[in-house]
Order: structure tokens, then C-alpha cells, then sequence
């Protein structure tokens, strides 16, 4: 594995690694860290879940096909406690997969084999993503009984705290801001990814379709779909157009 031009996004940042690949782990480990990151290794679902849980990461790359617990099953349950980014990294490459793993609250889904300087640019995009958010938007965002704040990277629908994974926060906060306009999917990729979207790509209408349904209350939906142009934030009640 070769270095690459050092970027400051992600710098000294901390990754744990879940995967049974020893080899992969120790090639990985010594790729990022001449990158400055500092990576962690685990081996199994049972022992990278608790890991996670314990904290002090900045994001996980999850490997899918993982002794004890597979990595879907691991994802479900640490989205029940943290929205920490996640990076899926599997040689399952079916579209069903994908879109499972997005379901899941996959931050995003990289298929082996893959090479080292492409899982770093995705890396470094979403914590780029992450840092960068709580610079550009205000305390806080209220709007039809949603509150967003953006330093704690929480949201609430009244009382109620709900649990989004960062990328829907990240949809979810851009959507707020830009209440009142349609927002097309090349607007929300340059945000998430810094690239146009991708001819048929689905992640990004995957990742909408479960934040509406964390959002959606009495039957009315906040984000309308608007037909050839992406996504509309709409505190009222409104028919999809």
C-alpha cells in the first residue's frame, strides 16, 4: 500500500476496525496510521459492538461477514445507542445488501476488494462531512415542532429525542435550512459525498426514505419527494407532489 498526499480532514482521528481478516487488519492499520490516523482492531461481531458502545472513536469500518454477530446485526444494535459514522466494507456487492446496509444507518458501503486510497477519500468525506457541519449551521433549527441542534448533533419532535444516524442528520439539517425550496440530489451528494449523484444511484433516496419514516407523524410526512428534482422540507401539512 502506498501513502497518499496528506489531507487535514481526519487527522488524528480514531478508527476501529471490525473485521476477521488479520491480514487485511494489519495492512490497514499500517496504511492509515502513516496517514495519522490511529486504528483499533477487532476481530468479531460480539467483541466490535462492545468496543463501539465503549466510545472514544471518531468512526467504524465494519466488515459485514463477521464470526458471532454479522455486521448488519452489530450495526442495529449500536444505532439503538450512538450515531457514530459507519463504513460498511463487504464482498457481498448485491444491491439488496446495499440497501440493507443503508437501512441499517450505514454512513456508506464500500465492496472488497477495494483499494486503500478509495476507503480513505470516503473516509476523510465523512468526517470532513461531520467536522464542517457544526461550522456552517447555527445553534440550533426549529421547524414544526422539530428541533435540530447542531452542537450536540441531537434532534427533537417535541419531547421526544429520535435517533438518526449522522448521514440523516446531515440530509435532515440541509432539508431544514433550505425549508421552502426543492433540494435535488446533486445538492445533497455535494454534501455528503463532494461529488455529483451518480446516474440510478439509490443511496441517497435509501437514507431519505428512512429519515421520513423517523419524522412522519399522524400520517404526515415533513420531506416531499418532488418528481425529477429532488426533496422538499415542509413543517405543513401537504400532499406529495
Amino acid at each position: 500500500m502506498n501513502a497518499v498526499p496528506e489531507d487535514k480532514a481526519g487527522a488524528s482521528a480514531k478508527l476501529l476496525l471490525v473485521d476477521d481478516d488479520a491480514e487485511l487488519c494489519a495492512l490497514m492499520l499500517d496504511f492509515f496510521s502513516q496517514q495519522g490516523f490511529r486504528v483499533e482492531s477487532v476481530y468479531d461481531g460480539p467483541r466490535g459492538l462492545a468496543r463501539a458502545l465503549e466510545g472514544g472513536f471518531d468512526l467504524i469500518l465494519l466488515d459485514v461477514m463477521l464470526p458471532g454477530l454479522d455486521g448488519f446485526e452489530v450495526l442495529h444494535q449500536l444505532r439503538r445507542h450512538s450515531n457514530i459514522p459507519v463504513i460498511m466494507l463487504t464482498a457481498r456487492t448485491e444491491q439488496a445488501d446495499r440497501v440493507h446496509g443503508l437501512n441499517a444507518g450505514a454512513d456508506d458501503y464500500l465492496p472488497k476488494p477495494f483499494g486503500p486510497e478509495e476507503l480513505l477519500a470516503r473516509i476523510r468525506a465523512v468526517l470532513r462531512r461531520v467536522s464542517q457541519a457544526s461550522l456552517r449551521l447555527p445553534a440550533t433549527l426549529e421547524a414544526g415542532g422539530l428541533r435540530l441542534d447542531s452542537a450536540t448533533r441531537q434532534v427533537w419532535r417535541d419531547t421526544t429525542a429520535l435517533e438518526l444516524t449522522s448521514i440523516e442528520f446531515e440530509i435532515l439539517s440541509l432539508l431544514m435550512r433550505s425549508a421552502g425550496r426543492s433540494v435535488s440530489r446533486d445538492e445533497i451528494a455535494g454534501i455528503l459525498y463532494h461529488r455529483e449523484a451518480m446516474p440510478y444511484e439509490r443511496a441517497i433516496d435509501v437514507h431519505v426514505s428512512h429519515l421520513r419514516k423517523k419524522l412522519e407523524q399522524q400520517g404526515h410526512s415533513m420531506i416531499r419527494t418532488v418528481r425529477g428534482v429532488g426533496y422538499l422540507f415542509c413543517a405543513e401539512r401537504a400532499s406529495e407532489l
